[in-house]
């Protein structure tokens, strides 16, 4: 009886302090500096860099100096360190100069491009410990020449950076011993000294390696500017620590549990509202077999307490998932949890191994923020880059056809299949400039780039001598994404009939967009009602979805990407991009308004299902999803009430597991009605920790857009099943 009294003791001091530090996150968020705005401590670094010949070497000095700046903060209630200082105001005068004098004298020290995006490889950082880690670049320094030579000091000056960083953790825990409770007090002490091992040996205990994989994540994100690396698979990158704790009884679960919490304290500490960070459990080895374990659950439970927007975690799920880890994320869904996603593990590594992922390796990968897929520990891959609003790209297709009849011009089509070549076309030579302005970023980041300590955490960058921005990883492609795939097919369906059909023609589909329908809402109705729309098991509709995902990879294929020839990858991933393209496009034939945001994925546009859940998901799983590891995401969205009952809870775990099976990519789900949708519109404040599901991430809704809070509020609400 006493062992249980402690236990529930334990249990509900845990959740008081989760509690509290989720109040104090909310009470702080916007109080952080950005690394992008303030340039005080760049600039220092450059000027007192400015003897050394070698940009390679002075970007490993500005590594270092950062890391040696950097302010920690730490409160009476965290169990983990690594969460930054608030901004100071006085600090602005400083920062403006010091951002007029980089312009000035190194305009490219920020060069364009996509950052971060991956997870670390940690294996020799654990392994070898920061002192190993070091004396390893020291070797290959040593037997180094020329430029490798200036890229092994560079990664050299990123390590004792790190090491400065880690130990000024410490201090910072130590600094609050005088003034803290006995109790406190040795909170304090477990995590100076895990800081103070780290910061040069390998880690012994589950906590010691969870606080070197935080800082590790932090320090590259900070002083390498490398936005959204991911905690990624915590489940494989703990599970020795965490299991040899248990056996040892040094650690319990919930102690675990606790820790695990802290950290998804901290990512909502640093991490800006409205981006996206991941944790992925689950999943298979090289050889098949599951790797789920304890920690896997435990990393779905701690949203449970936590309840804000990061991380999501996302299950890699096949046949051989264990079935209480799905249950475990319903369960959570169906409580208004909606952080939890499923993968498609078989259709994502079908799709790596198009672009090249041996087989030994396609399972090791991560969603790399939201749905956009990434290799793991070997990735400088670009995701979203660019997007594409297709259509937009119809709309001009349109005024070029309806421009070329009224002057008699050639290249007049003149059936539908003449139609979809000229827009194929239009939509081949969108994506051959967009990856050319993307190679044009590639060769400024490789003259003007560096990313020392990323570098050291990634493989093939030491093995290879090589910056990661000069080609060192192993997997260097770039993702783009289309953006608005439903509406596409819908409008195409519209164009098919009426204007290749006995229906309006082209001109005068043309002048209803051109005028947003003024004055024709019974037209618009007709066209966006009467007209078979995506998601509804309509296989004319369905095809063409099928159809323009084809095409694109095709017209993706086309391209190659430095620096190593790397493929050109599609996804259809969304993010915010189906508001703000949205937002910016026309009126298009498919009978939606100018300026209404696109379909949120590779689902129906909102509001067009007609037929429930089941045959949206038939409609979305007609085609093939394994080409898109640029991501995809399917978004499903229930009133709270439906799911009372462990039977509903059940009907949702066999819908979404239909959607997997037949090759479905990424499902999320948003349980929440309508109503409280809109009192949170009316009433921000009360509902400032209302997290939802957008495009393949999580965000507060009170934060949003009211054009995208409309947005949301508009999707599908199913009320059964």
């Amino acid at each position: 009886m006493a062992e249980v009294m402690t236990a529930l003791a334990t249990e509900t001091r845990a959740a008081a302090r989760a509690e509290t530090l989720r109040r104090r996150c909310l009470e702080r968020k916007g109080l952080l500096p950005s690394p992008r705005q303030d340039h005080r401590h760049v600039a220092a670094s450059l000027r007192a860099s400015e003897g050394v010949p070698s940009w390679p070497v002075r970007r490993g000095l500005l590594t270092r100096d950062l890391l040696a700046w950097f302010p920690f903060a730490l409160d009476d209630q965290e169990l983990l360190l690594g969460r930054m200082a608030p901004d100071r105001p006085e600090w602005q005068a400083e920062r403006e100069e010091a951002k007029a004098w980089l312009a000035a004298r190194y305009p490219d020290v920020f060069t364009p491009g996509q950052t971060g995006h991956c997870e670390l490889d940690l294996s020799r950082l654990l392994a070898l410990g920061l002192d190993g880690l070091r004396a390893d670049v020291e070797r290959r320094l040593a037997a180094a020449e020329g430029a490798q030579a200036e890229t092994y000091q560079s990664f050299a000056h990123a390590l004792d950076g790190l090491a400065v960083f880690i130990e000024h953790a410490a201090d910072t825990a130590e600094e609050a011993l005088p003034h803290a409770s006995p109790e406190r007090r040795a909170e304090l002490a477990l995590m100076a000294g895990a800081c103070r091992r780290v910061a040069h040996q390998p880690p012994a205990t589950f906590r010691e390696a969870l606080q070197l994989l935080w800082l590790a994540v932090l320090a590259v994100q900070h002083a390498n500017y490398a936005s959204l690396v991911q905690p990624g698979h915590l489940d494989r990158t703990l599970w020795p620590y965490y299991r040899d704790d248990l056996a040892a009884g040094r650690l319990k679960r919930e102690g675990a549990l606790e820790l695990l919490e802290a950290l998804y304290l901290l990512l909502n500490e640093q991490i800006a509202d409205g981006l996206a960070i991941g944790v992925m459990v689950g999943g298979r080895d090289a050889q098949g077999r599951d790797l789920t374990n304890d920690l896997s659950y435990l990393c779905l439970e701690a949203l449970r307490r936590t309840r804000l927007i990061y991380p999501t975690v996302g299950i890699c799920w096949h046949e051989g998932t264990p079935p209480e880890l799905v249950e475990l994320a319903v369960e959570l869904i169906a409580a208004g949890i909606p952080n939890p996603a499923l993968f498609g593990d078989e259709t994502i590594q079908r799709g790596l191994r198009m672009y090249g992922v041996p087989p030994q390796e396609s399972w090791n990968y991560v969603n790399s923020t939201c749905v956009e897929i990434t290799p793991s520990g070997s990735s400088n891959v670009w995701v979203a880059s660019p997007y594409f609003s297709v259509p937009k790209l119809l709309l001009d297709e349109i005024a070029a056809q309806v421009g070329a009849s009224r002057s008699g011009g050639r290249g007049v089509a003149l059936t539908f299949e003449e139609f979809l070549a000229r827009y194929g076309a239009r939509l081949g030579q969108a994506i051959a400039e967009g990856a050319a302005q993307q190679n044009r970023n590639r060769e400024r980041r490789q003259r003007h780039g560096g990313k020392p300590l990323q570098s050291v955490l990634t493989r093939d960058c030491l093995e290879r001598g090589r910056d990661i921005d000069d080609g060192g990883a192993r997997y260097n492609w770039v993702e783009c994404s289309f953006v608005g795939l439903a509406n596409l097919a819908d409008a195409l369906a519209v164009i098919r009939e009426e204007a290749y059909g006995d229906g309006l023609s082209l001109a005068e589909l043309k002048a209803l967009c051109d005028a947003d329908f003024a004055g024709h809402e019974a037209e618009r109705q007709r066209l966006l009602n009467r007209h078979p729309k995506y998601g509804n098991v309509c296989p004319e509709v369905d095809e063409l979805v099928g159809w323009v995902v084809a095409l694109a990879r095709g017209e993706c294929a086309k391209q190659r990407m430095l620096p190593d020839d790397s493929p050109f990858v599609p996804g259809a991933f969304c993010w915010i991009q189906h508001e703000r393209l949205g937002r910016e496009c026309g009126a298009t034939p498919d009978g939606r308004k100018a300026g209404f945001p696109f379909a949120d994925g590779g689902g129906p546009a909102q509001g067009r299902e007609k037929h429930g859940p089941t045959s949206a998901i038939l409609s979305t799983t007609c085609w093939d999803h394994a080409p898109l590891i640029g991501g995809l995401a399917y978004n499903l969205k229930f009133g709270k009430s439906l799911f009372a009952t462990p039977e509903a809870r059940e009907r949702l775990r066999d819908l979404l597991l239909t959607y997997l099976r037949r090759g479905g990519f990424e499902t999320q789900v948003n349980v929440v009605d309508a109503e409280t949708l809109r009192r949170a519109q009316r009433e921000p404040e009360a509902y400032r920790d209302l997290v939802v599901r957008i495009g393949g991430y999580t965000d507060y809704f009170a934060r949003l857009s009211p054009q995208m809070q409309s947005e949301i509020i508009a999707r599908t609400e199913f009320a059964g099943f």
